[in-house]
């Protein structure tokens, strides 16, 4: 028995929900029919009980007349229907004849001999051998004489059988009409989350590997009531980030892949270098000793720029994994005399850009890594030299607004196109794409100093339009051991 109701209740977790919810409501309806149609039934059984009861009360009026008249009574009332008039004063319910009373009398002799003790009409449901159950009522009629009626209940029982039968009926056929119509109510209904289901699997085929890949799937419709509606917004809101997370993931891959290829071709250039003057000096070993010392000098100059190149590409490793020694050593640091011992440095190894440095607070001083800042100008004047022509005039500004410190580097060239500005901080770009890394850089001076900034909790800005670029760094006040003088 336990087994079945196992496989009973696996199946039932196996129907579909509009199926599973149709069932229960039907359940929930008989149990309700049940409870309506008990109540009906009783109220229906005691209605009758009473009107039967009353009329044997309008019955015995009569036949008591009739009994003080005659001794015995000798009307009929009805069908089937007994009257017997007892003499109760000798003790013992002695039954005047003749009398119109059924084969088994015991009922009726048991209920005089109890009225005789009586001083209240009384009433008893019992059942004749032979007849069937009778509802009896005994009153007295004068001292010592007692009259008992009985009235067959059969009507009442059929008509009781014949309301159960109609109510069995009937409640069977609307709790069938309500699982059907409800099934196709709740399956409608339900209808919305069927869709998404279906999106759900449409989405699960489809192939998320490839670096462009987008969802275009999506859950539709205005119908299943607020609740779907929720789910629905939810759902598609879910997709949304889904999608903007595989752009996201896309964007990346497709960065690495020409941070990859880029670094590659940059690295490619030196080892080459390297990989040829090595051949000159086994092929050409006997060569004069100033030959040697020049290609020697080649091979040196090949490697610091590999070299060079490494440790950007080894700090962006750093900075990108968030390690929990940061590469950073902060100390207390002037602004203001890092920014002019940078100018002085940039003076002295592009002399053919004029370099002016505009009057601001006399110190700064800030909690920073004073070498990593110092590199952080160092790129930024350097590019300005790089992608301008001669004579292009550079300007440098340190200033303080609330809750940070800026260093402005400007300068007055052509400008970095609008295309360009968004690209500008991606490592190994360049905007002037036929430029060397001799002439224009390996392009990771700029993400190296985006970097930086944001490892200090700062960022860099870049604005202006054509003839002019304009480069800020900011830098948070509110860090421990900040002043400003």
């Amino acid at each position: 028995m336990s087994g079945f109701f196992r496989r009973l209740r696996h199946t039932y977790r196996r129907l579909r929900l509009g199926t599973r919810l149709a069932l229960g409501v039907g359940a929930l309806s008989l149990v309700v029919f049940a409870v309506v149609g008990y109540a009906l039934t009783m109220y229906m059984r005691e209605y009758l009980d009473s009107q039967l009861g009353y009329q044997l009360k309008v019955v015995q009026t009569v036949q008591s007349k009739d009994a003080a008249a005659n001794g015995t009574v000798t009307q009929k009332p009805y069908y089937r229907w007994f009257t017997a008039v007892y003499d109760v004063s000798g003790g013992a319910a002695v039954l005047r004849r003749p009398a119109d009373i059924p084969h088994d009398i015991r009922p009726l002799t048991a209920l005089a001999d109890t009225m005789a003790h009586s001083d209240t009409e009384l009433l008893r449901t019992v059942r004749i051998d032979g007849e069937g159950v009778y509802r009896l009522r005994a009153c007295e009629v004068e001292p010592g004489v007692v009259l008992v009626s009985a009235a067959p209940m059969k009507e009442i029982e059929d008509t009781v059988d014949r309301l159960i039968t109609v109510q069995v009926i009937a409640f069977a056929l609307a709790a069938a009409a309500l699982v059907v119509l409800g099934r196709k109510l709740l399956r409608r209904g339900l209808q919305p989350l069927s869709d998404m289901a279906s999106t759900a699997h449409g989405i699960a085929s489809h192939d998320l590997t490839e670096s462009a890949s987008r969802l275009p799937l999506r859950a539709d419709g205005r119908d299943g009531g607020p609740e779907v509606d929720e789910l629905r917004t939810a759902f598609n809101t879910m997709l949304e980030h889904i999608d903007d997370s595989l752009a996201v993931r896309a964007e990346a891959e497709q960065r690495l892949r020409r941070f990859v290829a880029d670094a590659s071709h940059e690295l490619r250039t030196p080892l080459m270098s390297v990989r040829g003057y090595a051949d000159l000096f086994q092929y050409a070993a006997a060569n004069a000793p100033e030959e040697r010392d020049k290609h020697l000098a080649r091979l040196r100059a090949e490697a610091a720029r590999m070299g060079f190149l490494l440790d950007d590409l080894l700090l962006l490793a750093r900075l990108d994994a968030a390690e929990v020694e940061t590469p950073l050593r902060l100390a207390e640091a002037d602004l203001v005399e890092l920014a002019d011992h940078a100018a002085d440095a940039f003076r002295a190894s592009h002399p053919d850009h004029p370099l002016t440095v505009t009057a601001g607070p006399e110190t700064l001083t800030l909690r920073l890594d004073p070498q990593r800042i110092r590199q952080v100008l160092d790129n930024l004047l350097t590019n300005a030299a790089v992608h301008t022509p001669a004579g292009t005039e550079v300007t440098v500004a340190v200033s303080v607004e609330p809750g940070r410190a800026l260093v402005r580097i400007a300068d007055a060239g052509p400008g970095i196109p609008a295309a360009d500005r968004a690209r500008v901080f991606d490592r190994f770009y360049r905007v002037d794409k036929a430029r060397s890394r001799d002439r224009g850089g390996s392009g990771l001076g700029l993400a190296v100093a985006h970097s930086l900034i944001a490892a200090h909790g700062g960022r860099i800005e870049l604005s202006g339009e054509a003839g002019a670029t304009v480069f800020t760094v900011s830098l948070p006040l509110g860090r421990p051991g900040l002043t400003k003088v």
